[in-house]
């Protein structure tokens, strides 16, 4: 567990622990919101999946869902607060920010989603609130970042042990750039699919 965790927060991490899959959730769901848990998900699903392999889809699931629904629960609070309270948070970067998610949309929040630390992911979920972002593309895009990254986790988690940490913490740049390239495949073929059958319709 982190030593820069305050005291309260290493109680939550605790009491998550002990809960298996749904503490899972929970560390990921409040992680992706109102709080702050640096790396915790990452260690609670690659431990959960070394003691219990089987079950590893279980875990990588839950981890996805927890950020997934507290990525929204942000978006929401974020429209209800404004766009004076964004800039304050962010500073500097906020007009960056902006310009980046409403330029980009889907892509964007793909992107921002998949990149590593030091990345300030949640100023680009507050952006997203504030300046309305299409809710089901802002869904879309981190449900398919969050499952390439857990699902990617788990898989390292299950072949490599306790070395799955070290191994992205060195690699973290080479793991985001895959990540990226299979989302960026998976994206491509699926509105290729959906440009094929689109035609197909019209030809009826």
């Amino acid at each position: 567990m982190p030593a820069s965790l305050s005291g309260w927060k290493q109680k939550i991490v605790g009491f998550a622990t002990t809960l298996g899959a749904p503490g899972l959730f929970m560390i990921s769901f409040l992680d992706s919101s109102v709080l702050t848990f640096p790396v915790i998900n990452d260690l609670l699903l690659i431990e959960l999946s070394i003691e219990k392999p089987s079950r590893m889809i279980l875990y990588a699931t839950m981890a996805t869902t927890g950020s997934v629904l507290g990525c929204i629960f942000l978006y929401f609070l974020a429209r209800k607060a404004g766009e004076a309270a964004f800039h304050a948070k962010a500073g500097k970067r906020g007009a960056r920010i902006r310009k980046f998610v409403e330029e980009n949309g889907f892509v964007g929040m793909l992107i921002s989603a998949l990149l590593p630390p030091p990345t300030p992911f949640k100023f680009f979920v507050l952006a997203a609130g504030v300046f309305s972002v299409d809710l089901w593309s802002f869904t879309g895009a981190i449900a398919l970042a969050r499952a390439v990254r857990y699902f990617a986790v788990g898989y390292l988690a299950v072949k490599y042990g306790s070395q799955a940490l070290p191994f992205l913490s060195t690699h973290k740049l080479l793991v985001a750039g895959v990540l990226l390239v299979l989302v960026a495949v998976s994206f491509g073929a699926s509105r290729f699919i959906m440009y094929e059958k689109k035609e197909h319709e019209k030809k009826r």
